[in-house]
C-alpha cells in the first residue's frame, strides 16, 4: 500500500500528442473499498488518464502504482493478471460468443488445471474447475441482472445490455482494481440503478478500488464518495459530491454549463 493508503495511484502523469499536451502533472488514488468519480468537460483529459492507468499508453512524464510498486512500465496483461480490470467507452464484446461464454473468457486465464491432457481426459479437476467457473459466472451475470441471456449471443445486444455483459466480465474474476469508462451511458434508469448496487457490493463487500468516469453527474454525485474534477489535462479540484457542488471554479468550468 502507497504512503497515501491507495491501493492505485497516479503521481505527476503527463502526456503529450505532439505539440498537444493532454495531461499535466496529475496526480490521483483510489483506495480499497473506495468508489472514486473522474469528472470534467470533453477533452480534459480522462480517457487518457484511463489509458495510462491501464497500461495502454505510458506517460511522458509521472508514475503508477499498484499497492506502492511502480508499475510504470507494466504491460496491461500484467496489471489485469495482477487486479486490474477495465471497461471502455465503446462495447468490446466477442459477438460470436455466447453472453455467458463472454463471462466465462475472463476467469480462463488462470488455466484449466493439468493442461491439455487433462482437457483430453476430462478430469475430475479439469471438471471441477470448469464447474466453479461457470457457477460463478451464473453469480455474476444474476448480480448485473442478465441472468437469462447468458445462452444469448452476445452480439446485437442493446447499448445497456452490452454495457452489463462487459461489467459482468470486468468482475467475473474478482478485481482489485476496477476502471468504469462512461459505464452508465446508454443505461435506462433501472439499468443504472443495478450498475450502482453492482459497484457499490463490489467496493463494500469485496473491498475492490473503483474509479469511474461518467458525463452522468447526477450519477457520481450520487454513487461516489470522493470525486476528481480534471480540466485542460490539469486536476482541478477533489472532495466530495458537495464540497465539489458547491466549488466556483468546477461551477465555471463544468458544472455550470452542464
Amino acid at each position: 500500500m502507497s504512503a497515501g493508503g491507495y491501493v492505485l495511484e497516479a503521481r505527476g502523469v503527463t502526456v503529450r500528442f505532439g505539440g498537444v499536451t493532454a495531461l499535466t502533472g496529475v496526480g490521483l488514488g483510489v483506495r480499497a473499498g473506495e468508489v472514486c468519480g473522474l469528472i470534467g468537460p470533453n477533452g480534459a483529459g480522462k480517457t487518457t488518464l484511463f489509458d495510462v492507468l491501464s497500461g495502454i499508453r505510458r506517460p511522458d512524464r509521472g508514475r503508477m502504482l499498484l499497492d506502492g510498486t511502480d508499475i510504470t512500465r507494466r504491460s496491461p496483461v500484467w496489471r489485469s493478471r495482477h487486479g486490474m480490470r477495465r471497461t471502455f467507452q465503446r462495447q468490446q464484446l466477442f459477438g460470436q460468443l455466447s453472453v455467458a461464454d463472454n463471462v466465462l473468457v475472463a476467469q480462463e486465464w488462470r488455466g484449466g488445471g493439468g493442461g491439455l491432457p487433462a482437457d483430453l481426459l476430462a478430469a475430475p479437476g479439469r471438471r471441477a474447475r470448469e464447474r466453479t467457473r461457470r457457477e460463478r459466472a451464473e453469480r455474476v451475470l444474476a448480480d448485473c441482472g442478465i441472468g437469462p441471456l447468458g445462452p444469448a449471443s452476445a452480439a446485437g445486444l442493446p447499448v445497456g445490455q452490452a454495457r452489463m455483459v462487459e461489467l459482468a466480465r470486468a468482475v467475473a474474476d474478482p478485481p482489485r482494481v476496477l476502471l468504469l469508462d462512461e459505464p452508465a451511458s446508454g443505461l435506462s434508469a433501472p439499468e443504472r440503478d443495478r450498475l450502482a448496487a453492482v459497484v457499490r457490493r463490489l467496493a463494500e463487500r469485496e473491498g475492490c478500488a473503483v474509479l469511474l468516469v461518467e458525463h452522468d453527474v447526477a450519477f457520481v454525485m450520487e454513487l461516489c464518495a470522493r470525486i476528481v474534477v480534471l480540466d485542460l489535462g490539469s486536476v482541478l479540484a477533489e472532495g466530495t459530491a458537495a464540497e465539489v457542488r458547491a466549488n466556483p471554479l468546477v461551477r465555471e468550468a463544468y458544472l455550470g454549463s452542464a
